[in-house]
């Protein structure tokens, strides 16, 4: 059984204040991994303004709490899921976004040969067809 986080904790630990619009965006990220900004807002109408919208996703973002990620050709998507360097895969028919852990070992994929940059995240995206897309187009 998945437990639900205690947001307000959640925001105080990341050192943010404790306010209705930045409880209801985490929330509604939590309840829905992978959402776009017009899906929360859909899920938060009536209780938080668009612009609250915005700028609770921005500072949820950058405190750590969301992290927000943008496949191409897709509109940006947020996701409670941070910090373990996991990447997606996007189903190039239906559109539907799935998470998978990092390819091998432990983030092998920070190590990038050249260069003088000091990496600390990879973005990786596969696609592909998802099981519903790939059973449909074989029939």
């Amino acid at each position: 059984m998945v437990t639900t986080p205690d947001f307000e904790q959640l925001l105080r630990g990341a050192a943010l204040r404790v306010t209705r619009p930045r409880t209801a965006v985490l929330r509604a990220v939590f309840a829905a991994p992978h959402a776009d900004t017009d899906s929360i807002i859909g899920a938060v109408r009536g209780e938080v303004s668009h612009q609250a919208v915005y700028d609770s996703l921005r500072a949820l973002t950058a405190a750590g709490l969301v992290r927000c990620f943008q496949p191409a050709g897709s509109v940006p998507r947020y996701e409670a899921r941070v910090g373990d360097n996991h990447h997606h895969m996007v189903c190039r028919s239906c559109g539907l976004i799935a998470d998978v852990e990092c390819a091998v070992g432990d983030a092998p994929c920070l190590t990038a040969p050249g260069g003088d940059f000091a990496i600390d995240e990879a973005e990786v995206v596969y696609w592909g067809r998802c099981p519903g897309c790939s059973t449909a187009g074989s029939s």
